[in-house]
């Protein structure tokens, strides 16, 4: 048995398939779900969904908020803002990071660069690009 995943934006369907679980981060923590889970809505925030896929294979996904939803043995993440590793510019990520260090070290308390930064080395981390 398997899970049917989508992974859906206002604009398209970024990803659609069969997985053996799915991992998403929530305001709360990470949970997985697999096949049989109980029906769940909840809210994303930045973070990276993992959709283990047959053979070890895994599709990875850049999501910056949104919802899961759960139901049936079908998983779909709602996202305004999720990306596949190969749509990420990553020197544009780089840059957005620096520019969110910067910011940070001239104001702790910025909460918008704080932001900004967990968005770039999300994107980062996604791509394989590592945050350096």
């Amino acid at each position: 048995m398997a899970l049917r995943v989508e992974v859906v934006s206002p604009e398209r369907v970024l990803w659609s398939g069969e997985a053996e679980m799915v991992v998403c981060r929530t305001p709360s923590g990470e949970i997985a779900f697999l096949p049989g889970h109980v029906p769940f809505l909840g809210a994303l925030g930045i973070g990276k969904v993992r959709v283990l896929l047959a053979g070890d294979a895994e599709q990875v996904v850049a999501v910056h908020g949104g919802f899961v939803e759960v139901s049936h043995d079908r998983v779909t993440v709602l996202s305004d803002d999720a990306e596949l590793p190969e749509m990420i510019d990553v020197v544009r990520a780089r840059t957005a990071a620096e520019q969110a260090r910067s910011r940070l070290a001239a104001d702790p308390g910025d909460t918008e660069a704080a932001a900004a930064l967990a968005r770039a080395e999300l994107r980062l981390e996604v791509a394989g690009a590592g945050s350096g």
